[in-house]
This record gives C-alpha cells, sequence and structure tokens, in this order.
C-alpha cells in the first residue's frame, strides 16, 4: 500500500537524481533518529492524553507508544534503531537510579525496627517465593529461577520516582514506598551479582568466569560510581549552592559516569545507584544535597519508557507464558504484601498494605538487568528469562497505576498535579 502510494515520488525523484547530482538516492527508509524522535512526540501525546482523560500515569502512554511501534507490533522502530538509542534509554535510567541512590536513608531505617524487619521480610521472602515458584511450578534450573528472583525481586525505582513526583506525593506512605524501593534495588543488585556466578558456574567452561565477572561488576560500579561521586563534590564545593552550574556539574559528572561504566561493560543501573548512595554518604558539607535534577529528566523518562516498551518480547508471547508470568506476579505481590503487614510499628495496617501496593511495579531496571544476564548466553538466556521479560511487560502497563493508587488512597498526593514535562 504505502510503495504504491510512493511510487510516483519515487519516478520523480529518480529522474531528478540524473540531472542534480548533489541530491541523494531516493530514501529506502526513514532515517532512525528523525522515526525515534517522532515516535518520542507520539509517547508523549499519549501519555499526555491517557494522564488528562483517564488519569492514567504518563509512563503508562509512554510504554505504550514504545510496544505499539516496536518489534513486537508495528515494527517502525527497528531493532538496529534499539541498538542505536541504548546509550540514551542507559543515560536516562542512570539519572533516575542517581536520584533513588541519593534517597536512600539508611539512618532512618536503623532507627526504625519495623522498618527494617519489613524491608528484611520484603527482600528475603520475595526472592524465596519467586525462586521456588520459578524452580518447582515453571522447571527452570536452579541457576535461571534464582536470576529470575533477582530480576523481579524488587520494584522498579525509575516508575516509583516519575509516579511520585507526578503526584507530588508527601508522607509516610510515600517515604516508605521510596525507602523500600531504594533498599529493594539494593538487595536485588547484590543478588544480581552473586546470580552471574552462579550462571557461569552451570554453563561456562572455564570456572574464573564464575569468580571474577560478579567481581568485576561489583568492583566497576563501585570504583567507577566513587570516581563520580568525588568528582561531582570536587568540583561542585567550588560554585554557589543549588546553582545552576552545580545541577551542570550533577549531570555532566553521572553522564562520565555512564559512559565509563559502558566501557567498561559494568551495569550503568548499578553503578549510577552506587553514585547516588556515595553522593549522600560523603556530602558532610551537603553541597550537593538540595541540588535537584533539572525537570529535563522527564524528557530522558519518554525515551526510556518508550524504548523499554519496544524491547518488550511481546511477539513471543504465548498464553502458557501469560499465565506464567502472572503466576509469578502473584506470588511476588503476597510476599510484599504479607512482609509488610508482618513487619508491624507504628504505621496502620491499611496504610502498610498500601506501601506493599505501592512498591509492585516492575519495569526498566527488571528489563535492562534480564537482558544483562540473558546477553551471557544468547541460546539459553533468552528463553529461560521470558519469564521475567513477561512478568516486567505486564507491570509496564498496571504497575505504574498500582503505585498512583497506593498513593491516591493514603491521602498523600498534592492538591495540584505535577503535569511531568508538559
Amino acid at each position: 500500500m504505502i510503495e504504491r502510494l510512493l511510487a510516483p515520488l519515487r519516478n520523480v525523484w529518480d529522474s531528478l537524481v540524473e540531472r542534480l547530482i548533489f541530491l541523494p538516492p531516493f530514501p529506502e527508509s526513514i532515517d532512525s533518529l528523525a522515526l525515534f524522535s517522532l515516535l518520542l512526540v507520539v509517547g508523549l501525546l499519549i501519555g499526555e492524553w491517557l494522564h488528562a482523560h483517564a488519569r492514567w500515569p504518563k509512563v503508562i502512554g509512554y510504554v505504550l507508544a514504545g510496544i505499539v511501534f516496536g518489534p513486537s507490533a508495528l515494527g517502525w522502530i527497528s531493532i538496529e534503531a534499539l541498538a542505536q538509542a541504548r546509550p540514551i534509554a542507559d543515560a536516562a535510567l542512570g539519572l533516575l537510579m542517581l536520584e533513588v541512590g541519593r534517597r536512600l536513608e539508611l539512618k532512618w531505617l536503623w532507627r526504625n525496627a519495623a522498618l527494617l524487619r519489613g524491608t528484611l521480610a520484603d527482600i528475603s521472602l520475595s526472592f524465596a517465593l519467586i525462586f521456588a515458584f520459578a524452580l518447582w511450578v515453571v522447571g527452570l534450573s536452579p541457576a535461571w529461577s534464582a536470576a529470575t528472583a533477582a530480576v523481579t525481586m524488587a520494584s522498579a525505582p525509575a516508575v516509583v520516582l516519575l509516579t511520585i513526583e507526578e503526584s507530588r506525593a508527601q508522607g509516610q506512605v510515600t517515604e516508605r514506598i521510596i525507602l523500600h524501593t531504594a533498599i529493594g534495588s539494593a538487595a536485588s543488585f547484590v543478588a544480581f551479582a552473586i546470580v552471574l556466578g552462579i550462571v557461569h558456574a552451570e554453563l561456562s567452561a572455564e570456572w574464573l568466569n564464575a569468580i571474577l565477572h560478579p567481581l568485576w561488576v561489583v568492583a566497576g560500579a563501585i570504583l567507577v560510581g566513587g570516581l563520580g561521586a568525588w568528582l561531582a563534590l570536587r568540583i561542585a564545593r567550588a560554585l554557589p549552592k543549588r546553582s545552576l552550574a552545580q545541577v551542570f556539574v550533577l549531570v555532566a559528572c553521572a553522564l562520565l559516569a555512564v559512559g565509563i561504566a559502558r566501557m567498561l561493560a559494568v551495569p550503568v543501573f548499578l553503578t549510577l545507584f552506587l553514585m547516588g548512595v556515595l553522593l549522600a554518604a560523603t556530602d558532610q558539607r551537603q553541597t550537593l544535597r538540595y541540588t535537584d535534577l533539572p525537570e529535563g529528566h522527564w524528557l530522558l523518562a519518554i525515551v526510556l519508557f518508550v524504548i523499554v516498551g519496544a524491547s518488550l518480547p511481546w511477539q513471543e508471547f504465548t498464553w502458557v507464558a501469560g499465565l506464567q508470568a502472572l503466576g509469578l506476579l502473584l506470588v511476588r505481590a503476597a510476599a510484599k504484601a504479607a512482609a509488610l503487614a508482618w513487619s508491624g510499628g507504628s504505621l496502620p495496617l491499611p496504610k502498610r498494605l498500601l506501601v506493599g501496593v505501592g512498591i509492585q511495579p516492575l519495569s526498566a531496571t527488571a528489563v535492562f538487568m534480564a537482558y544483562e544476564i540473558a546477553g551471557l548466553y544468547p541460546e539459553i538466556g533468552r528463553s529461560a528469562l521470558s519469564l521475567s521479560l513477561f512478568a516486567a511487560a505486564m507491570m509496564e502497563l498496571v504497575g505504574p497505576a498500582l503505585c498512583r493508587l497506593a498513593l491516591s488512597r493514603s491521602g498523600e498526593c498534592g492538591a495540584g498535579e505535577k503535569g511531568g514535562i508538559a
């Protein structure tokens, strides 16, 4: 159909090329950058429309745009275009993980025994039940069951942070959702590093991979994240507090860390999370304590979630895989609800359960972790981790709404909602 419509234009263009030597050949496809930019605008418009008419979180619209226009549906975003856009997605996720790391309040955790109990219960119960489900119900091997649990045990920091910002939420439930998400992410990253060794031990002929790869990932993330934090604080101390120059330095050092991590094959999400944690822990003069990222990180969020939506393997979806992913999500939800209900403390049970609802999102970090592990052994890993990817795919569409519901029911949403980038 499109070819027939373009045929007259192609003939005219070809005749002009014979006379005008500066004209390029008739383009066989739209330039990937131009197409991707157009799709980002479409993602923005879908997100804004859903937010205005259905009160859905805008993140859902961004993901839907990626799914519809990605390889699984219309195919307008090719696999090659996704590969070209991966550095932008890494930068977007990295900046959001930096913010999550900076908000990790360990002192509050140590002072509150009930909060500590709930966090430890959430981490251990989520991992154990997901591992058992993947091993005994789905039938995965112990190594890939552990990988599935490591990938899906924690909440999605990017979704939680953006949903809270969009809702202007403040209060006990909000702060606990952030803390549980940050601690859960840290635990999942530790599990991720251990699982790398387990997968190598099961599949690699060289035993050194099982020992050195986890060490490389952890040590590399600490060193690169530490370098970024040190450099940002060192330069920012010479600048006025909360100035635009400090914001620029923070973003520039974060992007430098992203670039170095990519060069060294160290996970960007882990590196920037640790950079944020180290920034918060070593900023004794509170040089960057109140320096926030610019509103432009919402633009990067659109890029991130369009890419994540396009990366999800919906073309491989089957009803069996869908039911298995749904089962995993139900087990995961039960684990988090039980952990929060059991933790006790001063926060009433209904609000603790709302915290459990608010930490349900599963999104970009899980997808990136799954592809990171699957990439080690592509012939096995992609199919073994399809359970994780389909679970993330489902929660891409449901998770933001659940987080928004928890914030709304807690009564902590602001009077005038933040409009994202709009």
